[in-house]
């Protein structure tokens, strides 16, 4: 995937599970850059470079199921915990301690997990577009909230049909990602 930005290398990391495609820039401390749905990391391509400026290693990988990153078929496999567990390995596997974290959407999501979860590996956390997951689980319980976020269904039913599909041995896989920060 071109991505047109000088001085990005792109590398594939073993985390154990799943491989993840992995783009970075820079040198220092490391900042995490989790992307949302439906996208990739191609999102922070313009936060790259200037985190890079800025004497810091940025990395923003590919989530599992996302882009060149791998794409296991279980639905189990995109459980929140397993995504943040995956944010836990990949600090291990780029050789640092602790790591910036910073999440959009559904990144943003795995970022607030992985911090309640991991707290020896973060440094600071930064989120975007996404709710604190109690104060998420208290607005869900409210029917006018749920109403509000009924679109939600459309791509879990839609997602979820998908990898029936694709458990049969049908390609309905997306082939790219949408950046839109």
């Amino acid at each position: 995937m071109g991505s047109g930005l000088t001085g990005v290398v792109h590398r594939i990391v073993d985390i154990g599970e799943v491989r993840l495609h992995c783009a970075e820039m820079g040198q220092g401390p490391l900042v995490l850059l989790l992307h949302g749905f439906p996208e990739c990391w191609v999102t922070w391509r313009n936060q790259m470079p200037a985190l890079a400026a800025a004497r810091f290693r940025a990395v923003a990988p590919d989530l599992r199921g996302y882009g060149k990153s791998d794409k296991p078929p279980d639905l189990d496999a995109y459980r929140i915990e397993v995504l943040a567990r995956d944010v836990a390995r990949l600090v291990e596997a780029l050789g640092a301690e602790r790591a910036h974290v910073v999440g959009h959407d559904w990144g943003g999501a795995a970022a607030w997990f992985f911090a309640m979860w991991h707290p020896e590996r973060l440094d600071r956390l930064g989120i975007l577009n996404a709710p604190h997951p109690a104060r998420l689980s208290q607005a869900l319980k409210r029917p006018r909230q749920i109403l509000r976020g009924s679109h939600a269904l459309f791509f879990q039913i839609h997602l979820s049909h998908r990898s029936s599909r694709r458990s049969r041995g049908t390609r309905d896989a997306p082939r790219g990602c949408r950046p839109t920060l």
